[in-house]
């Protein structure tokens, strides 16, 4: 895995102002001139547990803490509802590393150290001048059941290559430098509630700014492994016949106030029997009916926890976490990629047959972006420099699994040398707000009826 010696100062100063800034209270650190402030900066932060869901959060978006744990518990009681999961690879993704036109005698002259052999990826069947990355099989096999539609040059016009900037636009879903809120957040302010911070969950030890919101609370989880269920002061066997008292307690009552009491403990005695089984099988994946890669960096369990959240009917809407890996190759390109590429790849596809082994796949669909993707020569350095168009993945079982937008060649770059988008992020987010999530884009999405739309599900 690459180190930061290897990032450009600007991608490490961005990583710092978007830490501090998700710490309530402690301001931000200097940045340059023109710097868009991140989404959600500002919003106050607060503690919260809830004692019947046993999850440790942090409740961002709220003057005060509100009774989260009957909201939380209504929506959870409901319809269920469509998940969408934001999946970032930080520092800017090299498309023509995850994709790559191998035959290509202008791919190999601007990459004489970097283009990779014929050979060494399985060929990408929507476009055969393209292989996959060695790193990326289990996508190919996803793509092969049509569960990935691939969007190999996603991005914007007029492209901003700062790690900052670009990676902002993204997240409040529009090139507006001044926009503070979430394009996710705003879907969440038309429809959610002020009950359920769960709806929007960022699985991190801080807010993820495509989830600020302006009206509703949403939530961060250190880690999907911090379940409990239990009272202050109680313990032991004591804690055992409170805790089996509960589902006597929810039987059906004649009186309606007592009535709708019962039935909150009902479902509260259904969602403690269901996340019991997390603090007790965190050792072995939440109890997933599917092996995750073992690695450092969390993220594998972080998404077998998600897949058991979900699984135990907690009222998730859009969820955002950063994989891991150090995108910003701009040395040493080769082992940095294949190691972040690899340990993702895996670890989504693992997540897919999970939600799949627990009849949940088709409520979710998962969206893999990054800022942007990276210059078509090498720079000397066994790295590339910062680019225009990147490359994107949805992943589902609803996915139509058709590609969106052409690889737009190597012969035909734009002035700076990079690779021309074919497709606009902005049209993606409009897509998937209108046939997925069922809302408004041009709500949600400033000025999206200028974007194009494409049939995302099948």
């Amino acid at each position: 895995m690459s180190r930061s010696c290897h990032h450009c100062n600007e991608f490490s100063r961005a990583s710092l102002m978007r830490k501090t800034a998700a710490e309530a209270g402690k301001g931000l650190p200097a940045i340059e001139p023109g710097m868009p402030v991140p989404a959600g900066t500002g919003l106050d932060r607060r503690a919260f547990v809830t004692r019947t869901f046993g999850l440790a959060l942090s409740v961002y978006g709220v003057g005060k803490l509100g009774l989260f744990e009957e909201g939380i518990a209504r929506a959870a009681s409901g319809p269920a509802e469509p998940v969408l999961v934001s999946v970032f690879l930080p520092g800017g993704t090299d498309a023509l590393s995850v994709l790559y036109p191998a035959a290509d005698s202008t791919y190999q002259k601007l990459r004489p150290k970097l283009a990779l052999p014929e050979s060494a990826g399985p060929a990408f069947s929507e476009d055969t001048r393209l292989h996959w990355h060695p790193s990326l099989q289990p996508f190919a096999t996803l793509h092969g059941e049509g569960k990935v539609t691939v969007m190999p040059a996603v991005g914007y016009t007029h492209p901003d290559q700062s790690h900052f900037t670009s990676r902002h636009f993204w997240e409040v879903g529009a090139t507006d430098a001044r926009l503070t809120s979430g394009w996710m957040g705003r879907y969440l302010d038309r429809s959610g509630t002020m009950d359920n911070p769960l709806q929007g969950l960022s699985l991190d030890y801080q807010l993820q700014p495509s989830l600020a919101s302006t009206k509703v609370p949403v939530a961060s989880l250190a880690a999907p492994d911090e379940y409990t269920f239990g009272a202050p002061g109680v313990w032991g066997e004591v804690e055992d016949r409170m805790l089996e008292t509960l589902q006597p307690l929810g039987a059906r009552r004649s009186d309606p106030f007592l009535n709708q009491a019962a039935k909150a403990t009902a479902q509260s005695d259904r969602l403690r029997r269901q996340l019991a089984p997390f603090a007790q099988n965190s050792d072995n994946g939440f109890g997933s009916p599917v092996q995750y890669p073992q690695n450092d960096s969390g993220f594998p369990r972080q998404m077998a926890g998600l897949a058991a959240m979900l699984a135990a009917k907690l009222p998730l809407r859009c969820v955002a976490i950063t994989a891991p890996g150090e995108y910003d190759t701009h040395s040493d390109q080769p082992k940095a990629l294949a190691d972040g590429l690899d340990i993702t790849a895996r670890t989504l596809l693992a997540f897919q047959r999970d939600l799949e082994a627990r009849g949940l796949a088709d409520r979710v669909l998962t969206l893999v972006w990054s800022e942007f993707g990276r210059r078509a020569e090498e720079n000397g350095s066994d790295g590339t420099d910062h680019g225009a168009a990147g490359s994107g993945f949805l992943i589902g079982t609803r996915v139509r699994g058709k590609m969106v937008g052409e690889f737009p060649g190597v012969d035909k770059l734009d002035d700076d040398g990079n690779l021309r988008a074919t497709s606009d992020f902005r049209g993606i987010y409009s897509s998937l707000l209108e046939q997925w999530l069922g809302a408004d884009a041009a709500a949600v999405i400033p000025g999206a009826s200028s974007f194009q739309r494409t049939t995302l599900l099948k």
